[in-house]
Formats: C-alpha cells, structure tokens, sequence
C-alpha cells in the first residue's frame, strides 16, 4: 500500500522544538519532491517547507524561515521536519505530501500523496 506517515507531534511550551518525521512505504519517493503543509483549526491548509528530490534545495514559508528545517534521508525514504523556537501559532496538523516530480511547487494540487497528520500544539 502506498502511503506516507508521519509522527513526531506532541505538545510542547512555546520556546521548545519539535521532530516531525515522515516514513514513506510502498513507493520509492527518493525522487519526488516532498512538502510539508498544516492547517490550523478555521484556516486553510498552508504550505510549510518543501526539499527537492536531491535534497539540496529547500524552500519554507517567511513565517518559518530561521526556525524550521527540512530534510530527507532517501536511504530510509523519510522526509524530517526540525521545529525550533516554537510559538502558539505553530499550533496546527502538520502534513507531509509528495509530488509527481523531483522538483517542488507550492500549489497543493501539484502533490498526489498525503499523510493523514500529526497534530503539533504549542501553548504560551
């Protein structure tokens, strides 16, 4: 079955990091474009961070920059979200997405597989 799962979420005080993963199985994903997305409680769902399929270029949303960090070891065919100096509008489901092609878009339509989420909660 193709899919991808994430896990890592939890609840932390503001100030404190956190470690999203996200396992693909089924699908080689080593060369798709992966994303992070997540969506706050009466908000769309708003792109994060995405890595190329090399994994030397990224890109993040300007309210992340500084403080997120993607990565991907296509040896283990896991994409990782590092979350630092988290603050109480970080509070969201986080999703992890792949892309048909090794290069990255912002649009969400472009990505054909999701996860079903991981829950991060940041309290002040």
């Amino acid at each position: 079955q193709v899919q991808l799962v994430e896990s890592g979420g939890g609840s932390v005080q503001a100030g404190g990091s956190l470690r999203l993963s996200c396992a693909g199985s089924g699908y080689n994903y080593s060369s798709n474009c992966m994303g992070w997305f997540r969506q706050a409680p009466g908000k769309r769902r708003e792109g994060v961070a995405i890595i190329w399929s090399g994994g030397g270029t990224s890109d993040y949303a300007d309210s992340v920059k500084g403080r997120f960090t993607i990565s991907r070891d296509n040896a283990k065919n896991t994409v990782y979200l590092q979350m630092n100096s988290l603050k109480p509008e970080d509070t969201a489901m986080y999703y992890c997405a792949a892309r048909r092609a090794g290069n990255c878009y912002w649009e969400q339509n472009e990505y054909n597989t999701w996860g079903q989420g991981t829950q991060v909660t940041v309290s002040s």
